[in-house]
């Protein structure tokens, strides 16, 4: 049995799933912000839910929220670290299962650039970054200042997409920084796609990615970084 799901009864049970529990557990950290805004909603959180319900995408008409998972890890080729995704959310749409994959920021970064990952890295590092470019449908040689973060993020909600069958695949980013700290980073990152990045607002990124991928950048309740 390779997935046993252990229901949350509240947003303490979120803390054990993660890879550094005294670090990350902190109030005003993105991980128990996250917990507490997603476990006081019935579905999506109102903030994730608009972009969708104001969407023409036909593929992601009427979605609705199934299951959630905290913490999903997703394997990807070369290295030996998963995606460690915050949250997964299943959901249907009128076309069919849709794959939500969510990351949650306050003030935390998106980790390193390519260009810093690059450095010195072995042939699995160099593997998996051409698998990511690949599957999203890029040239090879991704711009510099990518943050790496985002790509494997986007890569693990079409591996899962493609798993299920899924009409589509969207990345959430949920953001809790009062400065949107991480947006420009997020602009680098849609511009892969020759898009503008608009936050709230549900975008197609490009039309060459494995399945067809989305993306959207929301505001969460700034009322959950006290919880």
């Amino acid at each position: 049995m390779p997935y046993i799901l252990a229901f949350t009864s509240g947003p303490q049970d979120w803390k054990d799933l993660l890879a550094d529990p005294v670090k990350q557990w902190k109030r005003g950290y993105s991980a128990r912000t996250l917990a507490h805004c997603w476990e006081a909603s019935d579905g999506f959180p109102p903030e994730v839910a608009q972009p969708f319900a104001m969407s023409n995408e036909q593929l992601l008409a009427g979605l609705t929220p199934i299951l959630a998972v905290p913490e999903f890890k997703v394997c990807l080729p070369g290295g030996n670290r998963a995606s460690q995704n915050d949250i997964f959310v299943l959901t249907r749409s009128v076309a069919g299962p849709v794959v939500v994959m969510v990351e949650g920021k306050v003030n935390e970064s998106f980790g390193p650039t390519v260009e810093s990952w690059r450095k010195e890295a072995s042939a699995g590092k160099k593997a998996r970054l051409e698998y990511l470019s690949r599957t999203l449908g890029l040239e090879s040689s991704l711009p510099a200042l990518v943050r790496y973060q985002l790509l494997h993020r986007a890569v693990s909600a079409i591996i899962v997409g493609e798993q299920y069958r899924a009409s589509a695949a969207v990345l959430v980013i949920h953001s809790f920084s009062p400065k949107s700290a991480g947006w420009k980073d997020y602009q680098v990152f849609t511009r892969l796609f020759g898009l503008e990045a608009q936050m709230g607002v549900i975008q197609r990124l490009g039309a060459t990615s494995r399945i067809p991928l989305f993306g959207v950048w929301v505001a969460g309740d700034l009322k959950f970084l006290e919880s």
